[in-house]
């Protein structure tokens, strides 16, 4: 028998190997762990999304550059992966948030809208003449539930977290919040929490390369930081030696 590679069942997105596997799709799995990493935190008082955004260049202008995207004025998402494919969902979530809001006059529920974009994750795993989304998005937000937090895949599945990690260092970013995640957290505990997590394995040597979103469960509104605020947060992470 010929090996997988050989057989053709790591080119064809259509073909199960015979392990039942679809090597496309794990091969877009292995997109999302090269990919900046992004924390997502959950508590009582809201949600928090926090990201890294790599200087790639001396002469990079890290404003010039988002990591995390708001898709309504109460959601937003932030992927690990090729973020090209990125802007794609993201657009899409837009316009499905948007006629959600034009059709009913609400805003749209959190796991609803992360429901929508993993549909069209899994429909490009189907099909031939296509590849699958080289992307992972965490998807944070409040709506009518309380604080919402999901994770998406690269094959369309979507799961819920209180904490949770995607991108390189995923999982040194997991450990950290394993042993220092509590559920009772206050907005500001939580956001304080979610740039450590990232420090836990991305030395921040300069404020421009974090993002931070946050949104509290009363006031229902997701806002990112300004880049002062998130200095003020940088100089507070203990200085690794």
């Amino acid at each position: 028998m010929f090996p997988p590679a050989m057989a053709g069942y790591d080119r064809a997105i259509t073909i199960f190997s015979p392990e039942g596997k679809i090597y496309q799709v794990e091969y877009a799995g292995e997109a999302v762990k090269r990919g900046w990493p992004t924390v997502g935190v959950k508590c009582r008082s809201g949600v928090v999304l926090a990201a890294e955004k790599r200087k790639i260049s001396a002469l990079f202008d890290p404003s010039s550059l988002e990591k995390i995207y708001l898709i309504d004025e109460h959601v937003a998402a932030s992927p690990s992966g090729l973020l090209a494919d990125a802007r794609i969902l993201i657009d899409y979530a837009r316009d499905v948030s948007l006629s959600h809001r034009f059709i009913y006059d609400e805003p749209i529920d959190v796991e609803f809208l992360t429901k929508a974009i993993c549909n069209l994750k899994q429909q490009y795993t189907q099909f031939g003449g296509a590849r699958p989304f080289g992307v992972a998005l965490i998807v944070a937000g409040i709506d009518r539930h309380g604080a919402r937090l999901f994770q998406t895949d690269p094959p369309g599945v979507y799961i819920g977290y209180f904490p949770t990690a995607r991108g390189a260092e995923a999982g040194t970013i997991m450990e950290y919040l394993e042993k220092n995640y509590r559920y009772d957290l206050e907005m500001g505990e939580c956001v304080e929490l979610a740039v450590k997590a990232l420090a836990s394995a991305v030395e921040i040597t300069d404020a421009s390369i974090i993002e931070v979103a946050y949104a509290t469960v009363d006031e229902k509104k997701m806002k990112k930081m300004t880049p002062e605020e998130v200095a003020a947060l940088a100089a507070k992470l203990p200085k690794k030696t």
